[in-house]
């Protein structure tokens, strides 16, 4: 029987092994365990990591990144982006993989053609990518039940894929290989750079006197948020899309006074947003005009 005909023929339950047991991997975890499967083993280097495992995966063994492979038939590596070719290389270099063996990586950025260092073990591998924010408590297994994975996999093995992101309460999404560097920029674009964001709005406001920033700005940020969501470019208002030149100038004026970091983040976004809203006609190339000058303006000059 082949590798990939043993994988999809396998028992519903497995034994499962997490390499690092960061936010991501403790939660995963906790979600198999809950569908089921068996945790056998886990590894981690930090006290964070430990304390994680303490609370969400009560009762399982820490070991070693080799013996947590080797106890288990599926073995999940929730590591760091960068970090994972090397760790997949390493285990290849010490024959730690079994044939037939599913892998499955986390990361957003790679597909399955990480796993080419292993091809002469015959690992089965999987990229499933939880596309969430992860803060490593309980409270991410309730917001995993709205979330999606980007899954990429052998076509053979995409059922499994499938399978293992339903049972941990997901919805699974193919992204072919070789669109996962898009898909993944796009969404870190989303959901990093608008922490960034969010976090520069409340600082800006809390500097005018504001007592609770959050309080203010969140009603906000959560209808244009929902708007866009619906209406795409459609959604937005403000200056900008009204050509609202003095205006801007007025916020530049005073964003001088912020962090070094807020008032470039404005000046990129603001130009963003009027070459968007004049591509969708929502602003004249007049009232473009006027802003990108404004925009291109040295910092001295409000």
């Amino acid at each position: 029987m082949s590798d990939l005909n043993a994988a999809t023929q396998r028992p519903a339950r497995l034994d499962v092994g997490i390499v690092g047991t960061g936010r991501v991997g403790a939660v995963l975890g906790a979600a198999l365990l809950q569908a089921g499967h068996r945790l056998v083993a886990v590894s981690g280097v930090s006290e964070q990591s430990r304390a994680r495992a303490a609370a969400l995966l009560p009762g399982i063994p820490f070991t070693s990144v080799e013996e947590v492979v080797r106890r288990a038939e599926l073995v999940l590596l929730t590591v760091p982006d960068d970090a994972l070719p090397d760790l997949i290389a390493g285990l290849s270099a010490t024959g730690s993989w079994q044939a037939g063996q599913i892998v499955v990586h986390t990361s957003g950025r790679y597909g399955i053609a990480v796993f080419d260092a292993a091809a002469g073990h015959h690992v089965l591998g999987l990229a499933l990518h939880p596309v969430m924010t992860f803060t490593g408590t309980s409270m991410d297994l309730v917001r995993l039940a709205d979330c999606c994975f980007g899954i990429t996999a052998p076509e053979a093995l995409r059922p499994v894929a499938e399978a293992l992101v339903v049972e941990m309460g997901a919805e699974p999404v193919w992204i072919d290989e070789d669109n996962r560097p898009m898909y993944h920029a796009g969404l870190a674009h989303g959901a990093n750079h608008l922490v960034t964001l969010v976090a520069q709005a409340m600082q800006i406001v809390g500097s005018a006197g504001v007592q609770d920033p959050q309080r203010l700005i969140a009603p906000l940020l959560q209808a244009a948020l929902d708007n866009v969501l619906r209406l795409g470019d459609g959604a937005l208002t403000g200056p900008v899309a009204r050509g609202d030149a003095g205006t801007v100038a007025a916020h530049l004026a005073q964003l001088t006074e912020q962090t070094p970091d807020i008032r470039p983040t404005y000046v990129a976004l603001a130009r963003a947003t009027a070459e968007r809203a004049l591509a969708s006609g929502r602003l004249t190339p007049t009232g473009a005009e006027a802003l990108l000058d404004i925009l291109a303006a040295p910092k001295e000059q409000p």
